[in-house]
């Protein structure tokens, strides 16, 4: 009998572990995917900071401009490459 009981306590033991690992499993689950979302809404910060640093230093070049034909030449060609953006989009 003593078998018995060892062998019911082990296989309780062993069921009481298995379903604290499923617990922990899910809890890991759950901070994987806050993580990524985090990781998604970091990068989409990163990729939204980088966008604007150009815009600052596009228009810090044209202020820094010598005189304002310069700068006038430069605001031309930006126009220019949007007009050419618009015109593939339409395509």
């Amino acid at each position: 009998m003593q078998i018995l009981d060892d062998f019911s306590r082990n296989v309780r033991l062993l069921l009481e572990r298995y379903e604290a690992l499923q617990r922990e499993n899910a809890a890991l689950r759950e901070d994987i995917e806050r993580q990524r979302q985090e990781l998604i809404r970091t990068h989409s910060e990163l990729v939204d900071l980088q966008q604007k640093n150009r815009r600052l230093a596009t228009a810090n070049a044209m202020t820094s401009a010598e005189n304002s034909e310069e700068a006038t030449k430069r605001l031309n060609a930006l126009i220019a490459q949007v007009d050419r953006a618009i015109a593939v989009l339409k395509k």
